[in-house]
């Protein structure tokens, strides 16, 4: 059993594990933190992902699949995009306002 503080890569490594044949365990960082001891460096984060793997109940989440991240991936882009708009028109209508140009919104 691999465990693994679930993050942005945990996922690639998780599918390269499993492909050797290891059971692969992430865990969300929020139930890793309770067990980390003083300030985080990777001896102690990898201490506290250990402690936290060896509880019984502890949840996990499941390994996301290439084509499952890419889809998110996607969406995360594109909610980027929309937002960088959003400002973009705001800040151009902010300026016209400078010159007296305004329009309903």
């Amino acid at each position: 059993m691999v465990a693994l503080e679930a993050c942005g890569a945990s996922h690639h490594w998780g599918r390269r594990l499993g492909a050797l044949g290891h059971e692969v365990r992430l865990i969300p960082p929020q139930y890793v933190k309770p067990f980390v001891k003083r300030s985080k460096n990777d001896s102690r984060g990898a201490e506290a992902i250990g402690e936290a793997a060896s509880r019984p109940g502890m949840p996990t989440v499941p390994v996301r699949s290439a084509e499952h991240q890419g889809e998110a991936m996607v969406i995360s882009l594109r909610e980027m995009l929309v937002g960088q708009r959003t400002q973009w028109v705001n800040t151009i209508r902010g300026h016209a306002a400078e010159f007296g140009v305004t329009t309903g919104t």
